[in-house]
């Protein structure tokens, strides 16, 4: 190799060793001027407590009539006139239709008269029997004779209550003759017209009356859930609520304005559904609920003294379909707790399992931290237990929690 080409090379490395040095005497400012560590994020978070809170369960139901009559005729005959409009409100006792009458008038009156002709033989045989009881005492007639007479004499009173039953029969038939209403209520659409022939105790009703007020609701539930407020009323979680009180809400969203009362659950469970059918009744004066119309009932099972409520929007859900919150610990360290919820009450759950009173729940900035990570609670932000239950809901979806 040359001379001067050795001289080129070395030339060369002179100058890339002096380029890499002023690199590195430039980017050591940079290295002093880099950003400070991130600060913790800051969360909003609630702070359990444990409330006194009801339990409702809201099922679906019908409502029903509290008595049911279908009206039939028990004497036959034809159909002189109708007494009543139909769709009006009705009386028990109350002449709803007048069938023929001429002919249980003409029976009424020959059993009046075979009774006055019983009751004629009657008198003849009870002065012939006591004339010959004292005949026979002083030996004027046999003993033969008087027995006879004293035959007689039972005979003709058998006939005489013969004939008065058959006259009750008659004056029976005669009244029937007059369709009154057994009950009061509403009656609906008559199936007969005037001139139409009826006859007693037919199958098809001649109209049907409901009594609307009071009226029943019948709703189901099912038997697990009935097994499971069992358990928890008998372990002590869940208090009675005494008398269960129930509530309506009506096909278009309203509410009911009046409470009603359970009144019995089934004691049989139906092998199709695995329910329970419970009747409640509920007052109608102005008779808004009729027969068949569907509702919504919510009914107080119970009521939960230590209940813990979380909101909703600090609840997720993980690849398991499990119910996951972030609890911030007291060292502001965030850890991922798996909890099981029983019911939505609003804006919050109601928790079983996984949390106590007075652990902090994220609730706000849930993007920022993670499991494992640290926050801190923002000022301001954290609500204790006065916010949970301003924020829990009642039967009618507001903010009370003592009412749910």
């Amino acid at each position: 190799m040359s001379i001067k080409r050795i001289a080129v090379l070395a030339v060369a490395g002179a100058l890339l060793l002096g380029g890499i040095a002023m690199f590195t005497v430039q980017s050591r400012p940079k290295a002093e001027n880099s950003s400070p560590p991130a600060m913790e994020p800051e969360v909003g978070v609630v702070t359990l407590a444990p409330q006194r809170v009801k339990i409702d369960t809201e099922l679906a139901g019908r409502t029903s009539a509290y008595l049911i009559a279908e009206v039939r005729p028990q004497v036959g005959g034809i159909i002189k006139k109708r007494l009543f409009t139909e769709g009006s409100d009705v009386k028990s006792g109350e002449a709803l239709y007048q069938i023929d009458p001429a002919p249980y008038q003409a029976a009424l009156d020959s059993a009046k008269a075979a009774a006055a002709k019983a009751e004629a033989n009657l008198f003849s045989a009870r002065l012939k029997a006591e004339r010959y009881k004292d005949l026979v005492a002083i030996n004027a007639v046999s003993q033969q004779n008087y027995d006879d007479a004293f035959a007689a004499l039972k005979q003709a009173e058998a006939d005489v209550a013969a004939a008065k039953a058959a006259q009750q029969t008659a004056q029976i038939n005669l009244d029937y003759t007059r369709v009154i209403s057994p009950i009061s209520g509403r009656i609906g659409r008559s199936s007969v017209t005037q001139g139409a022939l009826v006859t007693a105790n037919q199958a098809a009703s001649l109209a049907t009356i409901q009594q609307l007020n009071p009226i029943y609701v019948d709703v189901t539930r099912s038997s697990t859930e009935l097994l499971r407020l069992k358990r928890d009323l008998a372990s002590g979680q869940l208090k009675s609520a005494g008398k269960a009180r129930v509530k309506l809400i009506l096909e278009d969203g309203t509410s009911y304005p009046l409470e009603g009362s359970l009144q019995f659950s089934e004691v049989t469970v139906d092998q199709g559904t695995g329910a329970i059918t419970l009747r409640a009744v509920f007052p109608n004066p102005n008779q808004d609920l009729l027969p068949g119309m569907y509702v919504r009932a919510t009914l107080e099972t119970g009521v939960d003294e230590q209940a813990i409520l979380v909101p909703q929007r600090g609840v997720t859900r993980n690849n398991k379909g499990e119910a996951t919150v972030l609890v911030l610990e007291p060292d502001n360290r965030v850890q991922m707790r798996v909890i099981e919820v029983s019911r939505a009450m609003g804006e919050m759950w109601l928790v079983a399992s996984g949390l106590k009173a007075g652990e902090r729940v994220i609730v706000e900035g849930l993007q920022k931290v993670r499991h494992g990570g640290t926050a801190k609670a923002a000022p301001g932000v954290n609500s204790g237990p006065e916010d949970a239950t301003k924020a829990a809901p009642n039967a009618n979806g507001g903010p009370d929690a003592n009412q749910k």
